[in-house]
């Protein structure tokens, strides 16, 4: 099993402390670093957080794509990846662009995942329509696979329209970039079976994965994919406390000790990878704090 640590992008991340966190997560063998997408921090939210409260970090947060860029310009062979971009908030053609680019500029290494959030304050900032978003992510990943496979290129659908174009250049992975996607909805969970590359869960409980992914490897069969070939990688947003928690634990919270035995659960699942996100552990406040313990988080997984 691959794994992979979050970037300090959120509160107060900076330049220095970003190249330190990538630079040590390559150095320490990690074979991936992540970044989220998150657009604003409403003040009176029309929706609960799915976590609970919202946040206080996400008040500032660095894009996502600049941040993997200027990350990528300080490493070599990690991967780069997407946890995950908000679909409906995109453009395809602008967002192939911007994807393309940074597969070429960092030689290969970036792996994309996609869902479609869950705040219409976001959404009505972005000015992308709430309604038919789902449809809107199917006929997204249709068209953005036409721009990175094909040329010319021409696609006419419902949402978007291109007419036919030579768009290039195209990207160093062939047929194009991995593609994850989080989802946990049937209609979601079909895209994940029809479309992409993997199933990336976060928020799940780690009870509920295998079923679910047993489900969508079931879509994929009936849409004629071989279901073997889907990649199951998973979210741990990391909370690292000092004494065990005993009651009511949530997975990846508590002792080093109790995280190994989800970190060994999620290898049971088959998991491909999993993303360790510590920017919310309790303690953790700068990109020092984040490294020391993607160091502690690094040495637990090598012995798990």
């Amino acid at each position: 099993m691959r794994f992979g640590c979050a970037l300090p992008q959120i509160g107060s991340a900076g330049p220095e402390g970003l190249v330190t966190a990538a630079k040590r997560a390559e150095d320490l063998g990690f074979d991936s670093f992540w970044v989220l997408d998150r657009l604003l921090w409403p003040i009176n939210p029309r929706e609960p957080y799915p976590g609970g409260p919202l946040p206080v970090k996400y008040k500032s947060v660095l894009d996502p794509l600049e941040t993997l860029t200027f990350a990528a310009a300080h490493t070599r062979r990690i991967a780069l990846g997407t946890s995950v971009l908000n679909v409906p908030w995109y453009n395809p053609v602008l967002l192939a662009r911007r994807l393309t680019t940074l597969d070429v500029l960092s030689g290969g290494r970036l792996r994309v995942g996609f869902g479609i959030g869950w705040s219409t304050d976001e959404y009505e900032a972005a000015g992308a329509p709430w309604q038919e978003r789902g449809k809107r992510a199917d006929e997204f990943l249709q068209a953005l696979k036409k721009i990175w496979t094909t040329d010319p290129v021409e696609f006419q659908g419902k949402y978007y329209r291109i007419p036919e174009s030579i768009i290039g250049p195209k990207p160093v992975q062939k047929p194009h970039p991995p593609i994850y996607m989080a989802a946990f909805t049937p209609p979601a969970m079909k895209r994940v079976a029809t479309e992409a590359s993997g199933w990336f869960p976060a928020g799940i409980p780690l009870s509920g994965i295998g079923p679910m992914f047993e489900g969508i490897k079931g879509m994929a069969k009936e849409a004629g994919r071989d279901p073997s070939a889907l990649d199951l990688i998973v979210r741990a947003n990391v909370e690292i406390h000092n004494t065990p928690i005993q009651k009511d634990r949530r997975d990846f919270t508590g002792t080093l000790d109790q995280i190994a035995e989800d970190v060994t659960t999620t290898q049971k699942l088959g998991a491909a990878e999993m993303l360790f996100d510590v920017q919310f552990s309790p303690g953790v406040e700068t990109a020092k704090d984040l490294v020391a313990r993607m160091e502690d988080l690094w040495r637990m997984a090598k012995q798990a």
